[in-house]
């Protein structure tokens, strides 16, 4: 028979921040631009289709910044 966990939302948001703390330790070499990729990557409607293209997706915070007139 299989159990069903009922769990809160905080209970839910504190197995998530930790998900997201262990995968982000797993990640070695340019890890901060990775985990934004993976972010994005989640977060996006529909098929990825490049990984330029993610990096235009509001998750990502490396994308390009607004330009400003001085």
């Amino acid at each position: 028979m299989i159990s069903v966990h009922h769990t809160s939302a905080t209970d839910a948001l504190g197995d998530l921040s930790g998900f997201r703390y262990e995968f982000y330790r797993c990640l070695t070499t340019r890890a901060d631009a990775l985990f934004e990729l993976t972010d994005a990557a989640l977060c996006t409607d529909g098929p990825v289709t490049s990984l330029a293209e993610l990096s235009l997706a509001a998750e990502h915070r490396r994308g390009l910044a607004p330009c400003t007139t001085a």
